[in-house]
């Protein structure tokens, strides 16, 4: 009989996270019997498995009160579900499926994803943010039987500054479907798009618009560029930060593109913002470059997709992921980078995030851009590695380590 095994989530929608629950939820359920729960479905289910759904039905709260009794609410129903199903594992994705799955154990095993950095991780922050790293995380985290982190430098985060036991740390790395990516990769844009790409070398970045991802110094860092050559730069997602980014391209000069205002779309805009794509890598694989400044990640799947599509990638040496993406032999360095890095898979470059170097940064942005621009030689032997790279993030190849993982939790 297969082993029970209950995955849960605070909330579904467009996000990295949910991506990876849906993939492991599919990936998992070929050898466990799987259950999802979600503490409600105030968003929609982009990502549906097709497995069964345990909806919680506890809203988030409206002010202190009511999220402690909501809290509460969320770990009775979720040991009751527990006991229903005879959960043999529970394993919870984000911060706040972690607590309320700690505190309702009983008998199962317990594993907890960590899916990004918490110690650079800046929305954790104020009073609450305190509370979350100083307390919740390191008394409750020690209690989990396994906690899989996706990338190797969120590692020493969990020893140093939440005191879990490193023994029952593994690192997971994210996955991809590759030969999907690629397969999807392959299909045209539209007449209108393939203008644009036809007029200039274009520049892409995948991801919310919000301030993980750093997109604003990118306009900054084009705005020079177009200076020294024509570019195009697209953007992939959509997020809060939709308003202050587009303002913030008009300030310079850019002629801005809004997929959401209708515009008309032609090659005489710089910056293009196309929204959500159901196939983002049709518009990744024929641009020129991918950009990625990202002020903290986990194991990025925008960075590992667009490696899959065979681009060569430009990424800040942010934590965590992207050095451990393109330069895997290297050691995390103790300092950031302030200058350009060639990794093995794709260059890493300079945190766009210190006041005080940003100017400084910033140009080093510039200069590798004109230059790889102008280097069509280095960009294909780049894409080349990129996309070899990606076979290393296969879902067999993820999903054999987390059975093993799983089964290992089950004999102890």
């Amino acid at each position: 009989m297969k082993k029970s095994i209950l995955m849960i989530i605070p909330n579904f929608g467009l996000g990295g996270a949910q991506r990876v629950f849906h993939d492991h939820s599919v990936e998992l359920q070929k050898q466990y019997e799987v259950t999802e729960a979600v503490f409600n479905l105030d968003e929609p289910n982009l990502y549906p498995s097709g497995n069964p759904l345990e909806n919680m039905e506890v809203p988030g709260g409206n002010n202190a009160k009511q999220k402690a009794v909501n809290f509460i609410q969320r770990i009775i129903r979720l040991k009751a579900i527990k006991r229903r199903l005879h959960t043999d594992v529970c394993i919870s994705h984000l911060e706040g499926a972690d607590y309320v799955n700690l505190l309702s154990k009983s008998c199962e095993k317990i594993i907890l994803l960590i899916h990004g950095s918490k110690t650079h991780d800046r929305n954790i922050n104020g009073v609450v943010g305190w509370l979350r790293k100083k307390v919740l995380m390191p008394l409750l985290y020690r209690r989990a039987d396994r906690i899989v982190t996706v990338s190797r430098d969120i590692i020493p985060e969990m020893v140093e500054d939440f005191g879990v036991d490193p023994h029952k740390l593994v690192v997971i790395n994210n996955s991809f479907d590759v030969a999907q990516v690629r397969a999807q990769s392959l299909e045209l844009v539209d007449d209108a798009m393939q203008a644009i790409y036809a007029t200039a070398p274009v520049l892409i970045t995948s991801g919310r618009l919000a301030i993980q991802k750093n997109q604003a110094p990118l306009l900054d860092i084009f705005a020079t560029l177009l200076a020294r050559q024509p570019a195009k730069l697209v953007f992939i997602g959509d997020g809060e930060l939709r308003t202050d980014l587009v303002k913030h391209a008009r300030a310079l000069g850019l002629r801005v593109y809004e997929a959401w205002n209708n515009d008309s779309l032609t090659p005489d805009y710089d910056i293009y913002f196309i929204g959500l794509q159901a196939n983002p890598f049709k518009y990744i694989r024929p641009a020129t470059l991918f950009v990625f400044p990202s002020a903290w990640e986990g194991f990025p799947l925008a960075l590992g997709e667009a490696m899959t599509c065979g681009i060569p990638v430009v990424t800040t040496d942010c934590p965590t992921g992207p050095r451990e993406m393109l330069a895997p032999i290297s050691s995390t360095p103790f300092q950031p980078i302030r200058a350009m890095e060639r990794g093995e898979y794709g260059i890493l470059m300079p945190m766009l995030t210190e006041a005080v170097t940003l100017t400084a940064d910033k140009q080093v942005w510039v200069d590798t851009l004109d230059q790889l621009l102008s280097n069509a030689v280095e960009r294909e032997q780049l894409g080349k590695a990129a996309q070899q790279r990606s076979d290393d993030f296969s879902h067999a190849r993820t999903f054999e380590r987390w059975a093993q993982v799983i089964d290992a939790v089950l004999a102890e």
